[in-house]
């Protein structure tokens, strides 16, 4: 026989019956029920470099088929559809959104993500925290992996991966000094115990809040927390306050409540000083907690989705304090204490709660059939408290009366009543108040509301009808107060 073609032979058959064969293999069907879901290696891709000069930096997950079937995601894309910062790669091809991406039974493809930021433009281009998302649907099912990257430069407290996290900021009872010329940018929860923190002039503090789920359901996250033994020290000027408001900068967030947790000054801690500060966007402005101790001179709350400034038992020292647009009381003080407030204006225009809420209780169940009542003390003197509300003045004495359990004082102010002087409620109000106003609305009295300008109008009805303080010679800009007849609120007015 002749051998090369018996090989050829040979070959040939065993080709044959190779085809055959394999032309009964079916390849494995693609698993198309909805109870799909693809594993990460990670939820979160967290680009955690301060950047420095600009630069890129590159990411990557992997995406786990978890089924003994191929599976077919039917999608991937960015969540806006593009990304102005980031950049995305799928098993080797770049592109910025995929369409029918196939995983084989019981494997993995790798997904690069890049981002490049330049610290150094404007927030405009380059805000301090840079995010999106990438959306990945698999039989109907949604999916998503979070993109974070930081783009200014900025101090970052306690870091830039402690979102949604706690973190302590302790000095074994000294003092921890904010003075950076580049803003801070606060992650998560900043509890403060066993220290002072000493915040000066021109600083500015910028809280990355959102929406945290935990046991007992959700909370915003984006707080600053004193414990018993911690204080903070706000030190702004006039010409150069302290800011602390939210770190999404864009025009369409200035006015936006609730972005950030707020401040809230803990149990027992004391002295702490907010002297020319700006607080804004937050769902608490500044909360006083049990027997915790405030003065807060020459400042701004504004642009919350709760009350601007609240106290459950604690005690506060206002003077030049300006509060507005607050989406429930401009001041709120619960549980007693003992409070002054001197030249302070509050407008509530943007809601139906009052600007001044007050009571000696803390009521424990809906009906309030069970209470805590501590006594309560509170003094308004050269204030305006007006609003949307014929009342914008809520008193609340648990006691029905008891001498020493709820006593107040208002002189000189500016306020806005109606049912409160009812014969059930408080209808000795202005007997035993002293020179104050019932503003009827319609009257002149700030430059322009509607514009947030609370400066007085120029026939504004508060002007020269306050009482010299002469420990208080100016107002919150600064501007020397008439030393005989001042006028009412947080501002003088000026021509």
């Amino acid at each position: 026989m002749n051998r090369p073609g018996f090989i050829i032979l040979v070959f040939a058959l065993v080709a044959s019956l190779f085809l055959g064969f394999s032309s009964c293999l079916k390849e494995p069907s693609v698993y198309t029920g909805s109870d799909v879901s693809l594993t990460f290696s990670v939820d979160t891709l967290r680009f955690d470099t301060v950047f420095t000069t600009q630069g890129s930096s590159t990411r990557l997950v992997k995406l786990f088929n978890p089924k003994d079937q191929p599976i077919r995601i039917s999608e991937i894309r960015f969540k806006d559809g593009s990304s102005a910062f980031f950049r995305m790669n799928v098993d080797g091809v770049s592109g910025e959104s995929f369409q029918q991406v196939d995983i084989l039974a019981n494997d993995s493809i790798y997904l690069f993500v890049e981002v490049t930021v330049d610290p150094d433009q404007p927030v405009s281009v380059s805000p301090f925290i840079v995010s999106d998302a990438i959306i990945l649907v698999t039989n109907g099912n949604t999916q998503q992996i979070v993109l974070e990257a930081w783009g200014q430069n900025a101090v970052y407290i306690p870091n830039n991966t402690n979102s949604k996290g706690l973190a302590l900021l302790s000095c074994d009872n000294k003092e921890i000094l904010w003075n950076d010329p580049r803003p801070y940018v606060i992650f998560g929860v900043l509890l403060i115990d066993s220290c002072t923190l000493r915040i000066q002039e021109g600083t500015r503090i910028h809280l990355h809040g959102g929406v945290v789920p935990n046991e007992n359901g959700i909370y915003t996250d984006g707080l600053i927390y004193t414990l018993e033994n911690g204080k903070i020290r706000v030190e702004g000027t006039s010409s150069n306050p302290v800011i602390f408001r939210s770190d999404r900068l864009e025009p369409a967030f200035n006015q936006l409540p609730g972005q950030w947790g707020g401040i809230r000054l803990g149990p027992g801690s004391k002295d702490h000083l907010f002297q020319h500060a700006i607080i804004h966007h937050s769902i608490t402005g500044i909360f006083v907690d049990s027997s915790a101790t405030l003065t807060i001179r020459d400042s701004e709350i504004g642009y919350t989705s709760g009350s601007g400034l609240v106290s459950y038992g604690g005690d506060i020292a206002a003077d030049n304090v300006l509060i507005h647009n607050s989406g429930r009381n401009g001041i709120q003080l619960a549980l007693g204490g003992t409070h002054s407030f001197r030249y302070c204006t509050v407008a509530n225009f943007s809601n139906t709660a009052e600007a001044l809420s007050a009571s000696n209780l803390f009521c424990l169940d809906p009906l309030c059939s069970d209470a805590y009542i501590l006594p309560l003390t509170m003094s308004f003197e050269n204030c305006i408290l007006t609003g949307n509300n014929q009342d914008e003045i809520t008193m609340i004495d648990g006691t029905g009366g008891t001498p020493g359990a709820f006593q107040y004082s208002f002189s000189h102010s500016l306020v806005r009543v109606k049912d409160l002087l009812m014969v059930d409620q408080w209808p000795d109000f202005f007997t035993q108040s002293t020179n104050c106003q019932n503003y009827t609305f319609g009257q002149p009295l700030f430059r322009d509301q509607n514009e947030d300008d609370f400066h007085l109008d120029t026939l504004s009805v508060v002007e020269g009808l306050a009482l010299p303080i002469p420990s208080i010679p100016f107002d919150l800009d600064g501007v020397v107060r008439d030393p005989v007849s001042p006028d009412m609120g947080c501002f003088e007015y000026v021509d």
